[in-house]
């Protein structure tokens, strides 16, 4: 199978999963995904979270993301319990099919090892 047939399979399996358990079946787009790993990756549960937060939710999933890959790593957690990441590696330009394949191969990976497929 090639990479990009990986790929897709993979990331289908993922959204499938997602809708599922927590969208009533709606396949989720790639914002909902990087969303709820935030989500995750805060430790808090689901709650209501004000716009900012909402911000700041995918900022964190996407430094998670990308950590692997080594563009951030992460730093500390502060009084609040965010995590907070740093930057290591700035962001190569990429076109915007080619950001949606970084985070989705990056969706793949972090759903792999966390044993979720």
């Amino acid at each position: 199978m090639s990479r990009d047939a990986q790929l897709k399979q993979d990331y289908q399996k993922i959204q499938s999963l997602v809708a599922k358990k927590f969208n009533d079946g709606v396949l989720p787009d790639l914002e909902a995904l990087i969303y709820l790993i935030g989500v995750q990756e805060l430790g808090k549960g689901y709650q209501k979270f004000k716009k900012d937060d909402n911000v700041n939710l995918m900022h964190i999933a996407i430094c998670k993301l990308l950590e692997p890959l080594g563009f951030y790593e992460f730093d500390f957690f502060d009084a609040d319990g965010w995590p907070h990441y740093k930057v290591k590696e700035a962001l190569p330009f990429l076109k915007p099919g080619e950001q949606s394949v970084m985070m989705k191969e990056a969706i793949v990976q972090y759903f792999k090892t966390q044993g979720l497929i």
